[in-house]
């Protein structure tokens, strides 16, 4: 185990792309990174293991969720959600901002409280705090923890999306009080604003006045088309501190995650890649491959001949074609795996081409090739 304070190191850059190295206690992330989802302390239908041989150097956990099942109580007997799940790496946690907006049905937002929900699992009513929110992270014992923020809908209320910025603030600088002087401990800020730029900035400025270990972009990935989460992106990020990760969440395909790395976003985190793999979609060099089609009854090609991660390079096209068929979990897993392991190779060519300052080459060739 590294023995060290949080911190960011910024390598290299190409144009706005960044190369750089996140330090945790718990060890090191290369950035840009792609965080596999864990929201309820397990990535679907793989194993951690051969999670970690991916190459992945950071799971994300869901606050939100861990508070229902298994609860406060069950990870403070273990030390922390990586004894509970048997994951030794750095774990990101999101702090239950994105069930406010996404659970609204169950929640309503008081100011002064936080988010008040009824459980999606029994009705009980629950308070998620800021305060309450950086506690559940601290029993996680989250490397990375994220500020409680309310993060609206696709709108284009500017009303709305004010407001937004205004409870964040206030709930930003409950969370770093409530966190204190934990300097092993990452907290990021989550910046609001829609995809308006003036908004964007005014919520950026805020959050720098606080002094955050890293910002996140909050509020993209609700709908908005890719070309215009790529103007705001473009807009604002240079407001961002240089020294500073920069987290766009819940983003995305690896269209999605290359344009945004153009942009000088670092780190990034989504269900596609499993909850693609549980659909039979497989993302590879060739492109996205949809497993389900006929085409490939009788392909008896791997998705990757060069992977021997769980000997994956072993199964044809033609055999998980059949496995989707006869809808035998193996399928899922193993494309699932597949997926992650294909991202984790996205995330090292494009880390190898920012260093090698050939990105630009290898952005053209691939931002529209997964379409």
């Amino acid at each position: 185990m590294v023995n060290t304070n949080f911190s960011f190191e910024l390598m290299a850059q190409s144009d706005e792309a960044r190369l750089g190295r996140i330090f945790t206690s718990k060890g090191y992330i290369d950035t840009p990174a792609f965080m596999p989802v864990g929201t309820q302390g397990t990535i679907k239908g793989v194993f951690l293991d051969d999670i970690k041989r991916t190459g992945t150097q950071i799971i994300l956990g869901n606050t939100y969720h861990l508070l229902l099942r298994p609860g406060i109580e069950v990870l403070k007997s273990y030390g922390g959600l990586h004894n509970f799940m048997n994951w030794k790496q750095p774990i990101l946690t999101d702090s239950g901002g994105y069930q406010i907006m996404s659970l609204s049905k169950f929640n309503k937002i008081d100011l002064k409280i936080g988010a008040i929900f009824k459980s999606h699992i029994d009705g009980k009513k629950i308070i998620l705090s800021p305060e309450k929110s950086i506690q559940v992270q601290k029993a996680i014992d989250s490397d990375i923890m994220m500020v409680l923020d309310e993060c609206p809908k696709l709108t284009k209320d500017k009303k709305i999306l004010s407001k937004a910025i205004h409870v964040s603030t206030n709930w930003a600088k409950r969370c770093k009080i409530e966190l204190g002087n934990n300097k092993k401990k990452g907290l990021f800020g989550i910046t609001q604003g829609g995809l308006y730029k003036d908004l964007r900035i005014e919520s950026i400025e805020k959050l720098k006045d606080i002094q955050f270990d890293g910002y996140a972009m909050g509020g993209l990935a609700v709908g908005e088309t890719q070309s215009n989460m790529f103007k705001i992106l473009n807009e604002t990020t240079r407001y961002l501190p240089q020294d500073k990760p920069r987290y766009l969440m819940g983003v995305g395909t690896p269209s999605d995650i290359l344009g945004a790395v153009k942009e000088g976003i670092d780190m990034f985190d989504c269900v596609m890649p499993t909850r693609s793999g549980r659909t039979g979609l497989a993302f590879t060099w060739e492109g996205k491959i949809n497993l389900k089609n006929a085409k490939f009854q009788k392909d008896k090609t791997p998705l990757d001949a060069k992977c021997d991660i769980k000997e994956l390079n072993k199964y044809s096209k033609a055999y998980l074609h059949h496995l989707i068929k006869c809808d035998e979990m193996l399928a899922s897993m193993l494309i699932s795996l597949h997926n992650i392991y294909f991202y984790q190779q996205f995330m090292r060519e494009i880390r190898t081409n920012i260093k090698n300052a050939t990105f630009e080459k290898f952005f053209k060739k691939y931002i529209n090739f997964f379409d």
